[in-house]
């Protein structure tokens, strides 16, 4: 017991300062010939003429590495929000891609407003503004050469309110008096959820340029707002299972083929929308939403058969 109370001490108290003002070395503290040393001379007082005056006791942590000191002019730089060449012109460009970003959340959050005050189908046509903003947001970036990590975690910020807040938000108010409250607002916040679980995976995950890994909250908002602008007659609990339907199609891993990829099509595939939705748009919609959901299962069974 002396023993490890003796070792204790040693970890977690270091001597500061000696009469000619140089520290202790540590391994002095750790080794044993050292203390049985201390000791003899303790016994025969022959420590007198080498006694050390201990000027302060701090607590040492085994675990963490002695900190260096930081240069005061070397923490108070800042890291510039656009990286490159630091023009007026590229710095207009960088505020242009921005501002379509800010646009974007502001026509969330009056999403909101007006769903809350009962005009659900204006909330949907905002969130399709939002989605179109969202898109033209990151194409601008791309093309003026202004891409930055900055205006990608605005992005997702953006995202988050627009597609994983407002949305649900006039979702749940379209439920209103078709569907029961407490059902409405569980698939809403399990919209919320997912939202938040998918944007923090896109960020952190290798992106793959052929295939989304589940659906995108981009697609998810845009098929919750067309739903709710085109009125689709469905019973309420047909509509919650649909919607609870899409939350998890998001953080999925099935892959979903990009819209890039998608207008690689042949031409006489568009085609059977066109025709459809001149015909009966609702029913249209509900087929090509079914089909593109569908899509991510079959295409991962394609994977693994082929793999």
């Amino acid at each position: 017991m002396r023993r490890s109370s003796t070792f204790a001490r040693q970890v977690l108290l270091v001597r500061v300062g000696r009469r000619d003002g140089v520290a202790a070395p540590a391994a002095d503290l750790a080794s044993p010939e050292h203390r049985y040393l201390d000791r003899q001379r303790r016994r025969y007082g022959l420590d007198r003429y080498e006694r050390t005056d201990v000027e302060a006791i701090v607590p040492v942590s085994p675990a963490l590495a002695p900190s260096s000191a930081v240069d005061d002019d070397s923490s108070s730089m800042a890291i510039p929000l656009l990286p490159g060449e630091r023009t007026a012109a590229r710095r207009a460009k960088f505020a242009l891609v921005n501002a379509c970003t800010l646009a974007s959340l502001m026509l969330g959050i009056n999403a909101i407003f007006v769903a809350m005050r009962g005009d659900v189908r204006l909330g949907a046509f905002l969130l399709i503004a939002c989605v179109a903003f969202d898109g033209l947001d990151g194409a601008l970036a791309r093309k003026l050469g202004v891409a930055s990590p900055f205006g990608a975690q605005m992005d997702s910020l953006a995202d988050m309110c627009s597609f994983g807040l407002a949305a649900p938000v006039v979702v749940y108010a379209s439920l209103a008096g078709s569907a029961p409250p407490a059902a409405a607002a569980v698939a809403a916040a399990l919209v919320a959820a997912c939202a938040a679980i998918r944007l923090a995976r896109f960020n952190v995950s290798p992106k793959d340029g052929r295939f989304f890994c589940g659906v995108p909250t981009t697609m998810a908002a845009a098929v919750l707002a067309l739903t709710v602008a085109l009125g689709l007659p469905l019973p309420g609990m047909v509509q919650i299972a649909g919607v609870a339907l899409l939350a998890f199609a998001m953080v999925s891993s099935f892959p979903y083929a990009k819209l890039a990829r998608l207008v690689k099509l042949p031409p006489w595939l568009w085609l059977a929308p066109v025709i459809g939705a001149l015909v009966d748009i609702r029913l249209t919609f509900a087929l090509v939403v079914v089909g593109y959901l569908v899509s991510g299962p079959l295409l991962w069974l394609h994977q693994r058969r082929t793999a």
